[in-house]
């Protein structure tokens, strides 16, 4: 075994010198690549646009995102990525093969490259072999899979080899994913939707029924960005949004402020909070205890909702940790694994072929 390994290790080495090493934290809202040696290369929103008429893609990530709400009738904007899984696998993999072009552009090499692609928690493995068939149709030379609590505790730099329980929420745009970590597995995790895209839906519906106004997911967002927060701010916030008055059909504007929105998004906060619940009520003693020692660590980008960590920290009892630039956690720990892959294989989710059949 210990030949083979060092086989394996070897042959990996060579092949490196003619491919190039890449991570994709393939996101609902936004997709990070990071190319080994170069850091991070690319950030852009996980949006394809597609001409209806011949079936091309005419745009992809943020010039894509730039055309949502202001297409003709025969173009589409949309997101090939849903809740965190593989929705349409074909326009997935134009967008997989435009951002490793991209991010290989000018520093090609002569076999495709081996990527590692993180995933939400709990996927099926049906949606597993569509990630990995679409990463392979995009050129990729191998593929691997990892999970995003996994990735965003590796990229954390949490103890993740040793017996001690760490906890990570990864809140995303698409789906949160909550795993409990130790010994090189999650010993805990579980995936739900309630994410940044949900926060958007939820105050596009409080502006509608509340204000009688309709404003697009986009201006959501912006708004979410510009002015959420969990618990009153001081001085408090505000900002404008325009949209449609839905009493006349002419273009309104008015000011929001930090309190509509808290009021937009709070029972989707409260069911994240007893999703968290649940997890811990699942998990054992041991662990339990160290959490509480160690904290829960926020990663992703609803971890900078304002007053989120301590509005969970005072909910649940445990400290809690936003991980440095949570937005990047999770492709961090796709580059560390590709610059150690053996260390982390135990980490990655089984390729088929790998798995040993039962008798």
């Amino acid at each position: 075994m210990a030949l083979i390994d060092s086989v394996r290790i070897y042959t990996d080495r060579v092949l490196g010198w003619f491919s190039n090493d890449i991570g994709i934290d393939l996101g609902t809202a936004n997709t990070l690549v990071y190319v080994k040696g170069r850091g991070i290369v690319i950030n852009e929103p996980s949006i394809v646009a597609v001409n209806q008429k011949t079936g091309q893609v005419v745009a992809v990530g943020q010039e894509a995102k730039d055309m949502l709400g202001r297409t003709p009738a025969h173009i589409t904007a949309v997101q090939p990525v849903i809740d965190g899984v593989i929705s349409d696998f074909e326009i997935t993999s134009e967008m997989l093969s435009y951002l490793i072009n991209k991010a290989q552009a000018g520093h090609a090499k002569l076999l495709g490259p081996r990527v590692v692609v993180g995933v939400p928690s709990g996927i099926t493995s049906v949606e597993v072999r569509a990630v990995r068939d679409a990463a392979k149709a995009a050129g990729a030379r191998e593929v691997h899979i990892v999970e995003e609590p996994m990735a965003a505790a590796i990229g954390i730099e949490l103890p993740i080899h040793e017996p001690t329980g760490s906890m990570v929420i990864d809140i995303g745009g698409g789906t949160t994913d909550i795993g409990i970590v130790s010994l090189g597995g999650l010993v805990n995790a579980r995936n739900v939707r309630i994410a940044g895209d949900r926060f958007n839906a939820d105050i596009v519906a409080h502006v509608r029924n509340e204000f009688k106004m309709l404003i697009g997911e986009k201006s959501a967002e912006d708004t979410k960005i510009a002015i959420a927060s969990v618990a009153p701010t001081r001085p408090p916030l505000e900002t404008l949004v325009r949209g449609r008055d839905l009493v006349t059909g002419l273009p309104r504007e008015m000011t929001l402020t930090d309190q509509d929105i808290r009021n937009a998004i709070g029972h989707s906060v409260d069911e994240l909070v007893e999703a968290v619940k649940e997890i811990l009520e699942t998990t054992q003693p041991e662990i339990i205890s160290d959490i509480m020692r160690r904290g829960i660590y926020l990663a992703g980008g609803g971890a900078l909702i304002r007053g989120l960590p301590d509005f969970l920290a005072s909910t649940l009892g445990v400290p809690v940790v936003v991980a440095p630039d949570p937005l990047t956690a999770v492709v961090r720990g796709t580059s560390v694994i590709l610059n150690d892959l053996e260390r982390y294989r135990e980490t990655l989710l089984k390729n088929d072929d790998e798995l040993v059949p039962t008798e």
